[in-house]
């Protein structure tokens, strides 16, 4: 009972503090600023408050985080200037002309100190000033800029989003170099504090799209944020649906693409992965890499998803149905090879099916989970091993197996891992409907999909757009690859308010080919 007593009285104790503090401003007595920071950062030991005084009559101390400030811009820049400073006294408003730090900020009230401290800005205060400086002389530690490993491409940038969110703003500033890339930042998390920020183009973005993105994160509230996946569960549509309904990237020429068409792109402080909304399903069948090569090669490329997006959903399920119910649909001659490869083989085929799928899974995520070195060698070692092993020893037949992996070689067609890994689930259940009704069941698993899918929306955006409902100007960047000189509007979904991209005649063409050829 001691115990719990304490726990609530400190929680209590805590909770008053925030309270005064969101309400409190600077005093202009620095000993009661001191001792109320210092009160509240109680226990943190890697806080510093360094005292020292200015000209020898001005109090001062100098609040930071250790290991989150430059110390030695802090000495030379901060420090020394102040305390080599000579002269009559000088109000907290002349400050910034003796320290040469770009970043200063002056700070009205006690929660805005905090922030600050927080945030690895070291803070400023004088005695006799009801306002503190905070100095932008933050030192975070973090890795360089360098291709994402999921989102690897043949021909486009190299560039992938970091942890740091200034860098990450920087990478799209340079991409976008117009005033109208706006920029809004909110704080959320009560003890995280973690800085998100809102992308979008304002002339392009909907004000609706803009206002509803907003209206989401701020209704967060919560203990912390550790990641962009928190955001995206919090903010989508339906959770409970196994389909994602906002695309995540860490690629920055991706966001520009999707900022360029009217969407708005959220990023976590702490994550290098972007989230994008609104978005459809035909989003995570398309690569950036579909507008690097020619248009005609891109529209092959894309069919081949579609296709793979097939064979991964239905193949397995398709060969269980055929081998249990409708033998008579297979060809004679391929019916007496598998009939013969499978003499010897105890199992019904949708177990057999089972089996061979959740070890191959198995052997997916082993592969991811290991060393990169490893991963890949482990992953197709083990497969041909236990398969080979497998149809030895007569659990498996060689059909099978064969399907199997050309599924998950499938698969791999896929750009996006959050579509890919919903259409290997959903083919599970589909096999079990393809072992107990057949066709049929098969014919119903597509039926239930299709229906699910045309309930979705992602901020307001149907999920089978532009084809449920059909938008025929959209068409041409789903069904196919467009050249870059036929796409003059943008998604009508996303941008109603400025459908231009583009002035027409942008093909390109000789306009005198007698006087090329003459030259």
């Amino acid at each position: 009972m001691g115990f719990l007593k304490n726990w609530l009285s400190s929680k209590k104790r805590t909770k008053q503090l925030n309270e005064i503090a969101a309400q409190q401003n600077l005093t202009a007595t620095l000993e009661e600023n001191r001792s109320f920071l210092a009160t509240i950062f109680k226990g943190c030991s890697d806080v510093v408050f360094h005292d020292f005084t200015i000209f020898g009559q001005i109090s001062a101390v100098l609040i930071y985080i250790e290991g989150l400030v430059d110390k030695e811009k802090l000495d030379q820049n901060v420090l020394t200037p102040l305390l080599n400073k000579t002269g009559e006294p000088f109000s907290i408003n002349t400050v910034s002309g003796v320290i040469p730090v770009s970043n200063i900020k002056e700070l009205n009230y006690i929660e805005e100190i905090i922030d600050e401290i927080s945030n690895g800005h070291p803070i400023l205060l004088l005695d006799h000033q009801k306002k503190g400086i905070s100095l932008g002389l933050t030192q975070l530690e973090h890795r360089a800029i360098e291709e994402p490993p999921a989102e690897s491409v043949i021909r486009g940038p190299r560039e992938g989003f970091t942890e740091l969110l200034t860098i990450n703003t920087s990478l799209l500033r340079r991409r976008i170099k117009s005033p109208q890339l706006k920029v809004k930042n909110i704080v959320v998390g009560r003890y995280t504090r973690t800085k998100i920020g809102v992308y979008y183009i304002e002339g392009i973005a909907e004000k609706s799209l803009i206002k509803e993105v907003m209206r989401r994160l701020d209704k967060i509230y919560m203990d912390g944020i550790l990641g962009s996946g928190y955001i995206e569960e919090l903010i989508e549509d339906q959770s409970n649906s196994l389909f994602p309904q906002i695309l995540s990237t860490e690629r920055p020429d991706v966001v520009v693409s999707y900022l360029l068409e009217g969407h708005v792109t959220i990023l976590c402080d702490g994550n290098p992965v972007a989230l994008v909304v609104p978005i459809t399903l035909f989003s995570f069948l398309q690569s950036s890499e579909d507008y690097a090569q020619k248009f005609m090669i891109g529209s092959l490329i894309r069919w081949l998803r579609y296709i793979s997006v097939a064979i991964v959903l239905l193949l397995p399920s398709t060969y269980v149905a055929l081998l249990t119910y409708h033998q008579e649909m297979i060809p004679t001659s391929l019916l007496l090879t598998i009939a013969k490869s499978r003499e010897q083989i105890p199992f019904p085929a949708l177990f057999e099916a089972l089996l061979m799928e959740i070890t191959f899974e198995a052997l997916r995520e082993a592969g991811v989970r290991l060393p990169q070195q490893l991963g890949t060698a482990i992953s197709i070692v083990g497969a041909l091993v236990i398969g080979q092993a497998a149809t030895a020893a007569g659990l498996v037949s060689s059909p099978m197996v064969m399907v199997v992996a050309i599924t998950g070689v499938a698969s791999f067609l896929l750009p996006h891992y959050p579509i890919g890994i919903t259409l290997r689930i959903l083919r599970f259940p589909i096999m079990f409907l393809a072992g107990m009704l057949g066709l049929l069941g098969i014919i119903l698993g597509i039926i239930a999909i299709v229906i699910h899918l045309c309930s979705l929306r992602s901020f307001g955006v149907p999920y089978l757009t532009p084809i449920v409902p059909m938008v025929k100007q959209d068409l041409k960047d789903v069904l196919y690859r467009s050249p870059i000189w036929a796409r003059n509007k943008r998604p009508h979904s996303t941008s109603k308010q400025n459908p231009i991209r583009q002035s027409p005649g942008q093909k390109p063409e000789a306009e005198n080919e007698e006087e090329l050829h003459s030259d």
